[in-house]
């Protein structure tokens, strides 16, 4: 940062030194008022009577949309020189044409020539031949304050690239610091999430823009085609600036708190300088009276910061003295650059450039501010944890003065207490066992219902069969009766007939089917009285590997009969190890939440479309995960905060006790694992178990 400074004093220096052209380098110099195209100079229709004389080659020539035509007769020590170096020492001009006595355009100058090409165009500043009569024509056209230093040059060309260098140093150094400033705030918005941080970024880079524009830069480099943007982006860039500036000083200030009506008049600031920022993109004939605004407000609101600066300084805020020196210096250059503007200072190149000069140091203690203000929120921050440690401390000593009491009064309750907690688990113990009871009043009444229809299918079947069977005798005793004489045609012509009529091939298809039905309801009841069985688990009470699936369908299994047909039950297994678990318990778990979808589907099948219960499972390494999915009415937050509390449910009264989630709960939490809802209302509702694959067997074992 030393250094920093220290290159921009000694540019300051060097701009000092350079030279300045006085009124004796002339003979006449005058100025009139033209039309504003001028295709080609007659200097011939030009009459004298209408030109203004003046004795100072540094013209000021007020605000006005006009185009003037500047005559200059050279002093005669400049007619031995072939070629002259013409400049003009202000980079606000637009529009500089160059014309010799006999009206041929020489050299074209100004904002709306710049080029990344030509860094004459830059600095204003190019060759002219030198003709008999040292008469030249200057025809120029801006906006706003209209000065036209008018410099004559026949020294070396090292002059003018020393010139140049001095700007382009110049410049150097303060992008650097723009761009130093800009990643150093914005790794620390990053790490500190603080929206001063973003509003001062935004702050530099307009600043750098509108300096970048001033200097030309932006000009040749980013729009070097747009004439618009030429002659009014610096006008734009300044207000933006100046909007960007007056937030963030009321933000870092703390105004508003300070002082309301203050704040308001910042308020107010910000909508007219958007109102006169509209005006440089639409044009309502107002002529230059945006620019006389905008410049007026950069005076009030140069003030404005500088007097709300002191304000917060004299409220106690530290860093406001950084803004205060800061806001000083800016004004300070400022009023170097009117002050030139008017003509009470010199044209050399430090009066040109003195406000980047001072922006540069102003955006140095900007930052400056930023990082105190840091350093006094970390004060605060550590003052407040000594006193958080201090009254910590105290409230230790408290507690033990307490201690003493409480303990007197613990050890009279003890007594109470664990009588109170003995009723309390053969209170929690009845309840868990009814709730046992009622899932296996549930099993029974599923079991029952399972097993009645494969019996009453086998049942319903013997009917048949014995009619068949009957028919069939009844045949084979016809031939019995007549196989103990000879077969006659006859006879054999009735056995016949007799077939046809029992349709005995059509009996013995349906004994084959009527059989088949038997062996299925057989079958079945198998499978039922195996599903109880791994759902049960009853001969099991230590730890052992189990497919979880093989659980899953066993509850599916018994829960069968008290799904309704529309639920749909859709799985979506994944590869899973054997899982170390108490089979019977996790069974339990499963039958709980299963249970659960399935009345929260039922209570609502005439409002969802397609009712499905989705099973996933799927295997993260070490753990198993089991989803449990419902596309039910949901639930809302309060309901998906206590759903796990003892006693807590939302089923009528007699329909449930309230310990089926809870006892869930436990079960998981035992066996080491996790129970995650996802929930919302209208949304349907998820349950995700995740499950260790081993509980106490190693991996390897």
């Amino acid at each position: 940062m030393i250094r920093t400074v220290v290159l921009v004093i000694l540019a300051a220096v060097l701009c000092f030194s350079c030279k300045h052209r006085t009124v004796e380098d002339y003979e006449y110099i005058g100025y009139l008022t033209i039309a504003d195209s001028v295709e080609e100079l007659d200097p011939a229709s030009l009459e004298v009577s209408t030109w203004t004389e003046v004795d100072d080659p540094n013209l000021f020539l007020g605000y006005s949309d006009s185009v003037y035509l500047i005559k200059i007769i050279l002093d005669q020590k400049y007619a031995e020189e072939r070629e002259l170096r013409i400049s003009f020492e202000n980079p606000m001009l637009n529009e500089i044409e160059v014309y010799g006595e006999n009206g041929r355009l020489l050299s074209k100058l100004g904002r709306v020539n710049y080029t990344k090409n030509e860094f004459n165009s830059l600095f204003n500043q190019d060759h002219i031949p030198v003709n008999e009569s040292l008469t030249y024509y200057i025809k120029v056209k801006s906006l706003g304050n209209i000065v036209v230093p008018i410099g004559i040059n026949h020294e070396a060309d090292s002059a003018f690239e020393l010139k140049l260098d001095q700007k382009n140093v110049l410049f150097g150094v303060y992008f650097g610091i723009v761009l130093a400033m800009f990643f150093y705030n914005l790794f620390l918005w990053s790490s500190t999430r603080d929206y001063l941080y973003g509003i001062y970024i935004l702050y530099i880079l307009l600043e750098g823009l509108n300096q970048g524009v001033l200097g030309g830069y932006i000009d040749a480099y980013f729009w070097p085609d747009s004439v618009f943007l030429k002659e009014r982006a610096f006008y734009i860039t300044t207000i933006l600036v100046s909007m960007t500036g007056i937030f963030y000083s009321l933000k870092f200030l703390n105004i508003k708190n300070l002082n309301k009506r203050v704040y308001q008049i910042g308020v107010a600031v910000l909508v007219l300088y958007f109102l006169i920022l509209i005006t440089f993109f639409v044009d309502f004939g107002i002529g230059q009276i945006n620019i006389r605004m905008m410049q007026s407000m950069l005076g009030f609101v140069s003030f404005y910061l500088l007097a709300i600066s002191i304000f917060s300084l004299r409220k106690g805020y530290r860093p406001a003295k950084f803004f205060l020196f800061a806001f000083s210096l800016l004004i300070g250059s400022m009023v170097v650059f009117l002050l030139r503007y008017l003509n009470f200072l010199p044209h050399n190149f430090f009066t040109n450039y003195v406000f980047t000069i001072g922006v540069t140091f102003e955006t140095i203690l900007l930052a400056f501010a930023l990082a105190d203000k840091i350093n006094i929120l970390k004060k605060e921050k550590e003052r407040e944890q000594a006193e958080k440690l201090h009254a910590l401390k105290e409230n230790e000593q408290l507690v033990k003065e307490q201690n003493v009491l409480l303990e007197e009064k613990v050890k009279l309750r003890t007594d109470e207490l664990e009588q109170a907690l003995r009723n309390l688990q053969n209170t929690q113990s009845q309840l868990v066992n009814q709730e046992k009871m009622a899932s296996l009043g549930q099993l029974t009444a599923g079991i029952a219902h399972e097993i009645n229809n494969p019996i009453n299918f086998v049942s319903s079947n013997v009917t048949p069969l014995k009619r068949d069977i009957a028919d069939i005798m009844e045949i084979i005793e016809f031939y019995r009766e007549t196989g103990k004489t000879e077969f006659t045609d006859e006879s054999k012509k009735k056995a016949k007939d007799l077939e046809e009529e029992l349709e005995l091939d059509y009996v013995l298809d349906e004994v084959d089917q009527l059989l088949k039905g038997m062996d299925e309801g057989a079958k079945r009841t198998v499978e039922i009285v195996k599903g109880l069985r791994l759902f049960s688990r009853v001969d099991e009470q230590d730890v052992k590997k189990v497919d979880l699936h093989d659980g899953i369908n066993s509850t599916i299994i018994l829960l069968n009969s008290s799904i309704p047909g529309k639920i749909r039950i859709v799985r979506e297994f994944g590869e899973l190890p054997m899982v170390e678990c108490l089979a019977g318990k996790i069974n339990q778990v499963f039958m709980n939440i299963i249970n659960n979808a399935v009345h929260a589907l039922t209570d609502h099948l005439d409002q969802i479309a397609d009712p499905k219960i989705t099973l996933r499972t799927k295997s993260l390494g070490e753990e198993v995960v089991i989803e449990i999915e419902d596309n039910g009415p949901g639930m809302p937050d309060h309901v998906k905060q206590r759903i796990f509390e003892p006693f807590f449910t939302t089923k009528s009264v007699g329909k449930g006790t309230g310990l089926g989630l809870s006892i869930v709960y436990s079960i998981i939490e035992n066996h080491k694992g996790t129970m995650e809802v996802e929930t919302e209302e209208g949304q349907g509702t998820t349950f995700i178990i995740t499950l260790p694959v081993y509980q106490s067997t190693a991996k390897y074992e």
